[in-house]
């Protein structure tokens, strides 16, 4: 499932000196990348653009980005024939939009999650890509996480043996957030949940099964008329005996915050933690059985085997920073907010797991080395429209729905 090449001329974009200028939209939570763009070796100059007129002077005047490189209009910046690469943060029902203005323009475009709000906004970006012969990421950061490259490691030095059952779960209350979110269908964003799972099978979803459960309150369903707390689903993978479990829940559920996975091998297992301040679990059957002694009716004690010796032990993940150019590896610790410049999904305990410098190292790379992005508009068509298909079935009461063959568009 490894991405083909893209083929793009040199000629067609303006890259000087293997360099690339960007622009980057949308500050509210782009705010975390800017720094990091600033500092790659491979980015010669970054453009921002954002609504917030205040926004924009605060990151201006913060980074010393010269004026006439921050802008509140989109379009400036797809007119501007110096800027090669457009990175979109912006509320999930511009992503479509913004992505096919961005490719259309010329641009290569990373956009941030959801890909599109239905299967037709998917299909859409993947025609744009084709005709502008441009690369398109999919910026979803729980495959550039710690966690999914320690999981990785272990899975292709054959540690954890066949796999044999996965789940996921992306946990996070949406109240007080902006308005786009309220009463957003939870598995209609399920990437930050779903997506470790499917790139560590390296196959791709083929049916899935959602239930919906609980109620919202009814003025959290007026916008998207979906009535559900939570929403769970199956996932049955092509060619594969294998099923992932995902949910997702965004209001009224009381739980804090987390983007989890949970990987059960026939070797090792590997168990997300329940609380941040804890460390996840690693399971290992060691071959052994495990003795237990019991009686017969004369008294006489007898040995028996009953079950595998399974080990377990918390493990301290690495941070993998040394994958990174050294102008950026300290963004996998570091981020721009602090008390004074919070955003909730940090506040809360998420921080994305040290993935935003591998992210933006990977969309800058595929673009100087001509090739496709690791996670390109296929992928991010399959992650994002498994859940849109998973809350069709939720909202159908249970029926099986049949994932889109978007492979079929990969060239």
């Amino acid at each position: 499932m490894i991405p083909s090449n893209i083929k793009i001329e040199k000629e067609s974009f303006n890259m000087e000196q293997n360099q690339i200028s960007v622009a980057l939209v949308g500050l509210s939570f782009g705010l975390e990348f800017l720094p990091i763009y600033l500092e790659h070796p491979d980015v010669k100059e970054v453009w921002i653009v954002e609504k917030n007129e205040s926004l924009l002077k605060f990151a201006q005047e913060r980074y010393g980005i010269p004026a006439e490189r921050c802008t509140t209009a989109y379009s400036s910046v797809l007119e501007n024939p110096k800027i090669d690469a457009i990175h979109l943060v912006t509320p999930p029902d511009t992503h479509a939009s913004f992505s096919i203005l961005a490719l259309e323009s010329g641009k290569h475009c990373g956009c941030t999650i959801p890909m599109g709000m239905s299967l037709e906004d998917l299909y859409a970006v993947i025609e744009a890509r084709q005709k502008a012969q441009r690369n398109y990421m999919f910026m979803e950061t729980t495959v550039f996480q710690r966690e999914f490259f320690y999981l990785q490691e272990l899975f292709a030095q054959g540690k954890l043996g066949k796999l044999q059952y996965l789940s996921c779960a992306h946990y996070q209350d949406m109240e007080g957030w902006p308005s786009y979110w309220k009463g957003f269908p939870p598995l209609m964003h399920p990437t930050h949940a779903l997506a470790p799972c499917l790139m560590l099978t390296g196959r791709y979803p083929a049916q899935v099964y959602g239930r919906g459960s609980g109620r919202i309150r009814e003025e959290l369903q007026q916008q998207y008329h979906c009535p559900f707390a939570f929403e769970s689903a199956f996932v049955s993978l092509e060619n594969s005996d294998l099923t992932i479990e995902m949910e997702r829940f965004l209001y009224g559920v009381a739980r804090s915050y987390s983007e989890c996975f949970r990987v059960y091998g026939e070797k090792s297992s590997f168990e997300w933690q329940q609380l941040e301040s804890e460390m996840p679990v690693l399971y290992s059957r060691t071959g052994a059985l495990e003795r237990s002694s019991t009686y017969d009716f004369d008294g006489d004690t007898e040995r028996y085997s009953r079950g595998s010796e399974i080990l377990e032990q918390r493990v301290s993940i690495p941070d993998y920073a040394d994958r990174l150019p050294k102008e950026i590896a300290m963004f996998t610790k570091n981020t721009v907010y602090n008390a004074k410049n919070t955003h909730l999904s940090f506040t809360q305990g998420g921080g994305h797991g040290g993935s935003h410098p591998h992210l933006v190292h990977e969309f800058v790379r595929s673009i100087i080395e001509n090739r496709k992005p690791t996670v390109d508009d296929i992928l991010g068509a399959y992650w994002t429209g498994t859940g849109i298909c998973a809350h069709i079935s939720a909202m159908e009461e249970g029926k099986v729905i049949e994932i889109p063959q978007f492979k079929k568009y990969k060239s």
